[in-house]
């Protein structure tokens, strides 16, 4: 891409390596905090940054000078919102587990007792987090297509290199 395409949203070469550098930092900080000796609060957060850091890798193609930033936004959401789904999906299939493949709790005992009285994992705020995140993640994107798509055509340009018979 040009110098032309940069002046307009697009990534600098220094700011393309600072995403790059950023992406690598992160994955490196996480390791950091997963190796430390010293708390296991540290290592809990060296585990949360880790999944963010696998999850950011998949940006590292568009750290390249001329991609837009919107580029890089939009492909950030794409996979912040297929890390919820799946999420979703795991969440749901370790409740089928549960009720295809483990005895059901006593009720005679404590523990029983306990797991059920407990909430069921579709009624958990987490859960219900999860999925309202995805849902607006798809509905931005969604709405940034027709948006983008909407200028496009009401812009009122005419392209004769696409118009069929001239």
């Amino acid at each position: 891409m040009s110098r032309h395409d940069q002046g307009h949203g697009g990534l600098s070469p220094a700011g393309a390596r600072r995403l790059e550098y950023a992406i690598i930092g992160l994955g490196i900080v996480a390791l950091v905090l997963i190796f430390q000796p010293f708390g296991i609060a540290l290592f809990t957060a060296g585990g949360i940054i880790v999944i963010v850091a696998a999850l950011a890798n998949n940006l590292l193609p568009m750290a390249q000078p001329g991609v837009p930033k919107r580029s890089v936004v939009k492909a950030a959401m794409i996979v912040a919102m297929i890390f919820c789904l799946t999420l979703l999906v795991a969440i749901a299939a370790a409740h089928l587990y549960g009720q295809f493949f483990l005895k059901p709790p006593d009720p005679s005992t404590v523990t029983g007792k306990a797991q059920l009285a407990a909430k069921p994992w579709y009624m958990h705020g987490f859960t219900w987090t999860v999925a309202a995140i995805a849902g607006v993640l798809a509905c931005t994107l969604i709405l940034q297509g027709r948006r983008r798509g909407g200028s496009e055509e009401g812009s009122g340009e005419h392209h004769p290199s696409t118009s069929p018979g001239e």
